[in-house]
């Protein structure tokens, strides 16, 4: 048996103990199509959103962000690098200007969906290979113990076709830090800052291409990602790519009927036909409007403590 499941199985987080209220079905693939859930079952229970770079929940998975926030949860951004090297779309400028715009558009993203704060670890851009992953590990265990959270969404760490270290780098740390936050032997002198173990116990890792086991009903919640989208003008698609094409195509005497009428429509109506393109092909599979897709690592099934119970008996 692994050992590191059997002991979090046993002696786990409270989180671990608390049942998700069903509102995911199997598909015939054996994929889970998780569907909106009514009102606020998810009250009391805290997310992280986990990106390297400032465009990557926005892309990826922020209508799952915005779902979740909606039925209940607290949630954060967790930001790794500075973006200093990142592609500067819509602004082209010095790095100073660049960190600073994308660390203005990161918590106007986080403000979209709902989260609390951003923190923002300012490591360098494309140099992530660089840091000591016990350094990062030690620092997500301390947010995932102080915010005591129980779901992260993040890169998955054995993601597929993944160039980019900071992608990968900062998913393997997260994924150790997911399980060594919740134990009494790790980085004991946080305790005495009023920090206890507390074991994240639920993952939506995204990627480039997915180990698909989780497709997400977001199509309640597609505005909140068309706006989240639209404030990432630094590096992702809001640097005002259909009101520009509106622009251009009117000089040729030409327009393209989606693009509409005004400047503000023409953006999000291109964020909406052209990049989340995607999220409506995967949601047409799955017989909804808009999906995202991830793997998905909950807590087990069948727990060591319920088969206990089911199983004790009085004293004669």
């Amino acid at each position: 048996m692994n050992r590191r499941n059997f002991l979090t199985g046993m002696f786990g987080s409270a989180a671990i103990l608390r049942p998700r209220p069903a509102a995911a079905q199997q598909s015939s693939t054996g994929v889970v199509v998780e569907k909106p859930l009514a009102g606020t079952p998810h009250k009391g229970k805290v997310l992280a959103a986990i990106q390297p770079h400032s465009d990557d929940i926005a892309l990826f998975a922020a209508g799952t962000v915005a779902k979740l926030i909606q039925e209940g949860y607290t949630g954060y951004m967790i930001r790794a690098t500075n973006d200093d090297m990142g592609d500067d779309i819509g602004q082209p400028g010095s790095i100073g200007e660049n960190v600073l715009r994308n660390e203005r558009e990161n918590a106007e993203v986080a403000r979209i969906l709902g989260l609390e704060r951003s923190f923002d670890l300012n490591y360098n851009n494309h140099r992530m290979g660089d840091v000591s992953w016990n350094e990062l590990i030690c620092r997500l265990i301390f947010l995932f113990r102080l915010l005591k959270v129980d779901t992260i969404l993040c890169y998955d760490p054995w993601g597929h076709d993944e160039e980019n270290p900071d992608h990968y780098v900062l998913s393997r740390c997260v994924e150790a830090a997911c399980w060594m936050a919740g134990r009494v032997h790790d980085y004991p002198e946080q305790f005495a800052a009023g920090l206890k173990p507390h074991a994240v116990s639920e993952k939506y890792y995204y990627a480039r291409r997915p180990e698909i086991t989780r497709v997400v009903d977001i199509s309640g919640v597609v505005d909140k990602k068309i706006e989240a989208n639209r404030a990432n003008v630094a590096k992702g698609p809001g640097g005002h790519h259909g009101s520009t094409l509106r622009t251009e195509l009117s000089k040729r005497n030409q327009r393209l009927p989606v693009l509409g009428d005004d400047d503000a429509t023409a953006d999000r109506n291109y964020i909406k036909e052209f990049v989340l393109a995607g999220d409506r092909q995967l949601g047409r599979k799955y017989g909804v409007e808009f999906a995202e897709a991830f793997h998905y690592i909950g807590p087990p099934a069948t727990r060591i403590e319920d088969t206990i119970q089911q199983r004790v008996v009085p004293l004669q």
